[in-house]
């Protein structure tokens, strides 16, 4: 969509502080997507199940690709809600304790949320023909599960939680009328939760102690900020098609925080639980997880056919390789790591998809995705994260309500492959040298999510 600059209006620090703080109402809310990416960061983008990375129609090109923003007039303003409805289901097939026996315990049931709602925003400002500048706030990654404290899976985790924000200030170069090259930094701000069942009954019977106990309980949090770059790169062969490149780094995240251990719900007698929580050798401490996210390179292509249509395709590659392990450490004490098993492997994204304008108010858009999942074997899927090659089926519309504003409407459904869980922690609740239960976790998952998204646009 091409507009004439308008020279009085500019974006104020008003209208950035509005965006910051719409877009710091995310880190309330998250849901899971491959590996641990969120699954929509536009609307627009999401109707096209993010094949039109090289459209570049408004601001929300900052995330895709910041040359995009060298298509941009005047000032330009996107702010979208998601609307994430996951529905999973869970079959236990023979989850066991570090001793062999049966876990026991209740079937999983709601442990997905319900709904969750995700906020994007995305200013640009044009300076003059050649330079724009600006912003985007979103969701990078998050994840929500919360099992409960008696599911067959509990001694692996009983709930989890992933939030994450990303600021991402970017400019854009225009060379000429063909060659733009777009450039950003982005600050990522995590924050992590994990509990778990601590296996108390296990220990006992391992040591043949002849004491009757329930679970303990463990808890760790972390957050941290990281930090990157993404660049970007945008070839207009005429005014009707163009190729983009994109590439987004990866941003080393150390998340500190907290290291719980509760031993008060293994029996009625305090006493008793003071000389178990004595023994388990856990004590309340620091705790420390280094990680790198993976970086991705997009490639891109979008042509205007005619009048009517237009059709789109992106691919993209992550380095998921980059996430091997997550060792969580607990500095100041004795206690070896707490390792979850990754060894994940790189990945592809392909899209497709297409604009239908019905007139000039109304363009129909659609668009399919086959998204692989970095999981390579049951035996490295831990049910923090049960995650499966996907495909995805999007359809939505852009109305403009007059020359300076539209809306952007989206829907996608994303089914899942079911998920085989083959998980056994490597260490036990009896072991010095590390921190684990020892646990096997063996079933399979079944998944769908629904995406509904909502944006406004306005062009000042």
């Amino acid at each position: 969509m091409k507009h004439q600059k308008n020279n009085e209006t500019n974006l104020t620090p008003k209208h950035i502080a509005i965006a910051v703080a719409v877009a710091f109402a995310a880190l309330s809310t998250n849901a899971f997507a491959s590996g641990y990416q969120f699954g929509s960061q536009t609307v627009s983008g999401q109707g096209n199940s993010d094949a039109g990375s090289a459209e570049a129609d408004n601001a929300s090109t900052i995330f895709y690709n910041p040359a995009g923003m060298s298509r941009l007039k005047g000032d330009q303003f996107t702010i979208g809600t998601t609307i994430v409805v996951p529905h999973s289901t869970y079959t236990d097939q023979g989850s066991t304790d570090f001793t062999g026996t049966s876990t026991g315990g209740t079937a999983a049931s709601g442990y997905a949320p319900s709904s969750v709602v995700a906020p994007n925003t995305y200013i640009s400002h044009q300076i003059d023909d050649k330079l724009n500048v600006g912003l985007g706030i979103f969701v990078p990654y998050g994840a929500q599960l919360n099992y409960g404290n008696t599911w067959t899976g509990r001694y692996a985790l009983t709930d989890v939680k992933l939030q994450s924000m990303a600021l991402n200030p970017s400019l854009s170069f225009k060379l000429d009328s063909h060659n733009s090259f777009g450039f950003g930094i982005t600050a990522e701000y995590m924050k992590a939760k994990l509990d778990q069942a601590v296996d108390v009954p296990g220990s006992l019977k391992a040591l043949n102690i002849p004491i009757s106990a329930g679970d303990g309980e463990a808890g760790i949090t972390g957050h941290g900020w990281g930090y990157g770059f993404n660049l970007g790169y945008l070839y207009q062969v005429d005014d009707n098609t163009r190729f983009g490149l994109a590439y987004r780094s990866s941003i080393k995240q150390t998340l500190k925080g907290n290291a719980t251990w509760d031993f008060s719900t293994c029996t009625t007698n305090p006493a008793i639980n003071s000389l178990l929580a004595a023994g388990s050798g856990h004590a309340n401490s620091a705790s420390e997880l280094d990680l790198n996210t993976p970086e991705t390179l997009s490639a891109n292509v979008f042509s205007q056919l005619n009048d009517t249509w237009a059709v789109m395709a992106d691919v993209t590659w992550t380095r998921n390789s980059r996430l091997t392990n997550l060792n969580i450490q607990f500095p100041g004490t004795a206690e070896g790591d707490e390792t979850i098993r990754q060894e994940w492997k790189n990945t592809y994204r392909l899209s497709l998809g297409a604009n239908y304008r019905v007139n000039q108010a109304l363009t129909l858009r659609t668009g399919i995705a086959f998204d692989q999942a970095p999981v390579t074997s049951p035996q490295l899927t831990d049910p923090a994260l049960p995650d499966s090659n996907r495909h995805w089926f999007s359809a939505g519309l852009n109305y403009k309500i007059d020359a300076h504003s539209s809306i952007d409407a989206a829907y996608s459904y994303v089914a899942f492959k079911d998920a085989l869980v083959d998980y056994t922690n490597g260490c036990s609740p009896i072991m010095t040298t590390c921190t684990g239960n020892g646990e096997t976790t063996l079933g399979k998952y079944s998944t769908d999510i629904q995406f509904v998204g909502v944006s406004y646009n306005y062009m000042f």
